[in-house]
């Protein structure tokens, strides 16, 4: 069955219409390293007191067959923009894509 979702999820990475090319660098200073991204910018809900405030954000799924130990102060450039990862990425239950939050670099 992991088969099954191994292929899956690089179709998905592989569609033109989701996924991107991007350059991957550990600790941004490596090497670049080619990768697929997924990117999501869902807006996310802060509460002040009373107020709330809608905050966008920037989330960046990789799959891990890529990109193994992405990181905390890791890179990905995407064309022109650069953004670097903020916290420990977050893994699915099987291992096979890392959500990461970023912000421009």
């Amino acid at each position: 069955m992991t088969e099954a979702f191994i292929a899956a999820v690089d179709a998905l990475f592989a569609d033109p219409n989701i996924g991107e090319d991007a350059l991957w660098k550990a600790g941004g200073v490596g090497p670049e390293v080619a990768v697929r991204i997924i990117r999501k910018s869902p807006d996310r809900l802060a509460e002040f007191g009373e107020s709330r405030a809608v905050l966008p954000t920037l989330a960046l799924d990789i799959r891990r067959s890529q990109a193994a130990t992405i990181a905390d102060g890791d890179l990905i450039v995407i064309g022109a923009e650069t953004f670097k990862i903020i916290g420990e990425p977050m893994g699915d239950a099987l291992g096979l894509v890392a959500a990461c939050e970023a912000t421009a670099f």
